[in-house]
């Protein structure tokens, strides 16, 4: 039910929400162990595993971190997304606005020209120096964001800001590769996405990030649910706005620098999975941010496992067919609700 712009619980859209969320838990479980059988062996190993170690080393060390690790990167692509278009009040604001996105691909451009490696170079301190500073690229991408937005007051100014951010370090990265011509290729995939390389430790970093992240949003999302009726509105229900932006900012950026360092950069996982959500049932943010992780989580998987399949033994970039998949349900979104007198 809603007033004005504001949704106010009933029971029957907090079973809708708990059924939604009981039919994303299933399909998880289900991509998880569907995700553990495709790769360029195909099902051999899986069936091998008792008595080959190389089949249960491909498995154990190889199939699972990464099938896991999708699904934490979409899960916290989601996330970060409800976040952003609760925050902006914009249906169409995605994880990347605050700059994250080209903080963390420069940082990774600055790291591979330094070690003069890529993202699959066997030395382990090579790889932790790329997603560090991939990481450390998106958190100062957000810290400038912040300042020349002058803090988290006005959401017009910080959108402003992070547009002008993301401009600025991209024409950075693109000096860094001109600079460095011999990391094209190793920045080329950093920027299509992939979860080919993403091991136990990345996940274990990816799951502690989700489980913060969840947590403060969840604590905050009232004031989400406060800005749906204004600035002024949601002031004089005595929400402290100044403090639950910050917060809810920090979740974002956290959120989005953690997944962008260990998977590069994925497109459409956050902007598509709140849109998805809200297709299907209509929540406070409280529980409409956790249904948007698990839903990014989903979709993440799924087109890893798409991604992996399609041409095996090759494989394509998973942020390649997010964005055209994604891409092509909000072309069809718009179509829909122009059709019907809508908005997205």
């Amino acid at each position: 039910m809603t007033v004005g712009n504001a949704l106010i619980p009933t029971a029957a859209g907090r079973r809708r929400a708990a059924w939604c969320a009981l039919w994303l838990g299933l399909a998880s479980l289900l991509l998880l162990v569907l995700g553990t059988a495709v790769g360029s062996t195909g099902l051999e190993s899986l069936t091998h595993m008792g008595d080959d170690p190389v089949a249960r080393q491909i498995v154990w060390d190889i199939r699972l971190p990464r099938t896991l690790g999708a699904w934490l990167a979409g899960a916290l692509l989601g996330l970060a997304g409800a976040v952003a278009q609760g925050l902006f009040r914009n249906p169409l604001a995605d994880p990347y606005l605050l700059g994250s996105a080209s903080g963390a691909a420069l940082g990774g451009a600055v790291a591979m020209a330094m070690f003069g490696v890529s993202p699959v170079a066997a030395q382990w301190i090579a790889r932790i120096g790329i997603t560090g500073m991939a990481f450390l690229g998106a958190a100062g991408a957000v810290v400038l964001t912040l300042v020349l937005a002058r803090g988290v007051q006005h959401t017009l100014r910080l959108l402003l800001a992070g547009v002008i951010v993301g401009v600025v370090l991209g024409a950075l990265r693109d000096l860094v590769e001109l600079a460095s011509p011999d990391i094209l290729q190793a920045m080329q995939a950093f920027i299509l996405g992939s979860t080919a390389f993403v091991g136990w430790i990345a996940c274990t970093l990816m799951g502690a990030a989700w489980a913060l992240c969840a947590l403060l949003a969840w604590v905050l999302a009232r004031a989400l649910d406060g800005l749906t009726l204004g600035e002024a509105t949601a002031a004089s229900l005595g929400l402290p706005l100044a403090p639950m932006r910050a917060g809810l900012v920090a979740a974002m950026a956290l959120a989005t620098g953690t997944a962008v360092a260990q998977t590069g950069l994925i497109a459409f996982v956050g902007l598509a999975a709140p849109h998805l959500v809200r297709s299907i049932v209509r929540v406070t943010h409280e529980r409409h941010i956790l249904l948007s992780s698990l839903m990014g989580a989903v979709l993440l998987l799924a087109a890893d496992i798409l991604a992996r399949w399609m041409l095996a033994p090759q494989e394509l970039p998973v942020g390649v067919l997010t964005a055209a998949l994604g891409g092509t349900y909000l072309l069809w979104l718009m179509h829909r609700r122009t059709a019907h007198g809508g908005g997205l």
